[in-house]
């Protein structure tokens, strides 16, 4: 049976450890790698650590404290949701570093609870206080003046009072079902005696919880007034005029909750006789996973939180105490109340200068590859080439694979009329792209609708990879042109994350891509490309085989060395390859976002292997691949991290840059400057905590994605 989660993958990385057989003294000994969930986790805490920085402007210490509470969302919507799984599932293998589930659950709490801590300490003291000096107010229902109250008791009865719906917990009412992160009020409630009716023979009327939701379709920052830089909180609003809400009861204090669920679709797709609608129903299903968490605020008696955690059928390790708002994100609509002095230097993204020419796009990259480096350059250069292609009348055809499109991307649209101009237009739409599943779906639809052939993927698979061909009819030639990206065709998520983005027409690449858009729309058996890599049919084969020609160029005295920029470092086998390597001189420098199982620095096993992260204020997303080759040197970029995921059970390209001036801006501009930051690096130590690089004394700042700017700029 095929299954298609997070949790289906567990038991082949546990497999893969077993490659991971080092010298002697080291091997089997779970100190090879770091914890993948501790690892993430630290990526949180680096997050984390943006929000902290001081010299940070003030709003985007907001945006990274939201950041941190979404990326915590995820983690146990995803990947504790998976332990506990496997916790009850009674599974006896241990993860790759040698730990059960249960002892990855526990490791991962102790991690998380002072970063909870420190998160609302910032928030609390350090960051509204800031704000509130600065003209930016999130007021306390106590600290409203009489008039303000009443003007917010009257907006509270028009806006939210009918949208409200106490949910009473008794005999002939249940336990309401609390949907996935939606923000909750916990209450008890007592009814009085009526005047002239005696009591209950027992003599009291025993209190009951209500829980009260707090409706997401109202904003949560309430304006006091007609101010526009002064709210209140609408659970602090309701709290206030509760008491409406149940007349002649006596009401008690509300506390606030949240639970999050399980929230990864599996789908066993050998059973499913229509993906789409299979990926419909578990995207309705969704709703109703397992809860794994729950927060609660501060002030919530611990009698209440028993309560909630036995009817949640959670334990005490799942309760997290939140001393502030739960939900951090709701707070970002302050990011647009105030202009630019508390946020980010602005820039504006340029357009390549080889596209400044009254040339059309095809005639550019006809002449040349053209390498994009989002957000620097601008994505209107990727959008104007599919309109380019859509309205073009000597294009045939369009091949695109949509992974996160967006719901309000321009590009399907484009696709619609390719598709009514008589274009042969085919778009694989990755359903199962995790939290975009709806946004797919819609345009999946509306690209039927409009005649577009629309591809669901690799039965067991997702399709990763970005890329689009366009056939153009030049004289008696049909010419192939293809953009082969690292990050999703959205124009939104390119104006936030660092992407790569290649034009080409290389003959070979395009008779690869074509062979590749066979593979995925037909019954295609294609198992070689001469010059893409493609997962899962040979990516992890050649990239072995390049680490090894590494290793022996290394053994024979040659000039070697690695440099690789990933999201996501798990994969045994390539870390397994990366020691051996390094074993043998060749100098590794590995650029990882988030997690790396990789442990640099350790004597007699990666003493030439460093690990840095950047984080800083976009999001880094890019994969490049770089090695020296004795002095014939190879640059790739692609779609796939050095993940298990990534080689086995997603179709992923990674392509090879050619052209001379774009291989020079990738080694001597991009991973230069990566490897010079002194701002916003942090260098992995060999127990997998990090350490920020300070500039050495006399030595400039350096900001690698200031520096882009700045380039694009000059």
């Amino acid at each position: 049976m095929m299954v298609t989660s997070e949790k289906s993958v567990v038991k082949e990385e546990r497999d893969e450890v077993r490659k991971v057989a080092l010298p002697p003294v080291l091997r089997g000994s779970k100190e090879l790698l770091i914890n993948r969930e501790l690892s993430l986790l630290e990526f949180f805490r680096r997050v984390l650590e943006e929000a902290l920085d001081e010299t940070q402007p003030l709003l985007e210490r907001l945006k990274f404290l939201a950041i941190f509470s979404s990326n915590l969302d995820e983690f146990f919507m995803i990947r504790v949701s998976a332990l506990k799984e496997q916790l009850f599932g009674e599974v006896t293998e241990l993860s790759p570093d040698g730990r059960t589930p249960e002892e990855q659950l526990g490791a991962c709490r102790e991690q998380l609870l002072p970063m909870i801590e420190e998160q609302m300490r910032c928030l609390r003291e350090e960051v509204l206080p800031e704000l509130r000096e600065r003209g930016i107010v999130v007021a306390s229902y106590a600290s409203l003046t009489e008039a303000e109250r009443r003007e917010l008791s009257d907006y509270f009865m028009k806006h939210v009072f009918p949208v409200l719906t106490p949910q009473g917990v008794d005999p002939s009412h249940p336990f309401p079902y609390i949907s996935n992160r939606s923000l909750n009020l916990g209450l008890m409630v007592e009814a009085l005696p009526q005047h002239g009716i005696t009591r209950s023979l027992t003599g009291r009327i025993e209190p009951r919880f209500v829980r009260l939701k707090v409706p997401p379709i109202v904003r949560r920052l309430v304006p006091v007034g007609d101010s526009k830089t002064k709210f209140i909180l609408l659970e602090d609003l309701i709290a206030a005029n509760v008491s409406t809400l149940f007349p002649r009861m006596r009401v008690g204090d509300c506390h606030t909750f949240r639970v999050t669920r399980d929230d990864d679709i599996e789908i066993r797709e050998d059973e499913a006789d229509d993906l789409l609608r299979v990926i419909e129903e578990q995207v309705r299903r969704r709703r109703f996973g397992t809860p794994v968490r729950l927060e609660v605020s501060a002030t919530m008696p611990d009698e209440m939180v028993r309560y909630l955690t036995d009817v949640l059928h959670l334990t005490d390790e799942d309760v997290y105490v939140i001393d502030g708002p739960i939900n951090v994100q709701d707070l970002m609509g302050l990011y647009d109340v105030r202009g630019p002095e508390l946020k980010d230097r602005p820039f504006r993204p340029v357009m390549p200068r080889v596209f400044n020419y009254r040339k059309s796009i095809f005639d550019v990259i006809k002449e040349r590859d053209v390498l994009l480096h989002h957000p620097y350059t601008s994505y209107t250069t990727v959008t104007n080439f599919i309109a380019q292609a859509a309205s073009d009348p000597d294009v045939l055809a369009i091949k695109i694979c949509l992974y996160r499109t967006g719901a309000d991307s321009p590009i399907p649209p484009m696709l619609i009329e390719a598709s009514e101009r008589g274009k042969q237009v085919t778009a694989l739409i990755e359903l199962k792209a995790r939290f975009d599943e709806e946004n797919n779906i819609e345009w999946a639809k509306r690209l039927e609708e409009a005649g577009v052939h629309v591809v669901y993927g690799i039965m067991g698979m997702k399709t990763h990879c970005k890329m689009t061909l366009v056939v153009r009819r030049e004289g008696e030639v049909l010419r192939r042109y293809m953009h082969i990206a690292t990050g999703n065709y959205n124009p939104t998520t390119s104006c936030t994350y660092t992407d790569l983005g290649l034009f080409t027409t290389d003959e070979q690449i395009g008779e690869d891509a074509t062979n590749l858009f066979n593979f995925l729309t037909g019954y295609s058996r294609q198992n070689e490309y001469r010059q893409l890599m493609v997962a899962p049919i040979d990516l992890r084969e050649r990239t072995m085989r390049l680490i090894e020609r590494e290793t022996e160029h290394a053994r024979a005295g040659r000039p070697a060395r690695i440099i690789a920029k990933v999201n996501r470092m798990a994969d045994t086998e390539t870390i397994r390859a990366l020691y051996v390597a390094a074993q043998a001189g060749v100098q590794i420098d590995l650029i990882v976002r988030s997690i790396c199982m990789l442990r640099p620095n350790v004597p007699g096993l990666s003493e030439n292997i460093r690990v840095r992260s950047i984080v800083g204020r976009f999001l880094e997303h890019s994969r490049i691949y770089y090695f020296a080759n004795d002095g014939d040197e190879e640059i790739f970029i692609g779609s796939a991290d050095w993940m298990h995921r990534n080689f086995n059970r997603r179709v992923e390209v990674v392509t090879p840059v050619f052209d001379s001036q774009a291989k020079s801006y990738l080694k001597d501009v991009v991973l230069a400057s990566y490897l010079r930051d002194n701002v916003k690096a942090r260098v992995m130590l060999s127990d997998g905590k990090y350490e920020r690089v300070r500039p050495a004394p006399g030595e400039e700042e350096f900001d690698s994605q200031w520096s882009f700017v700045e380039f694009h700029n000059g």
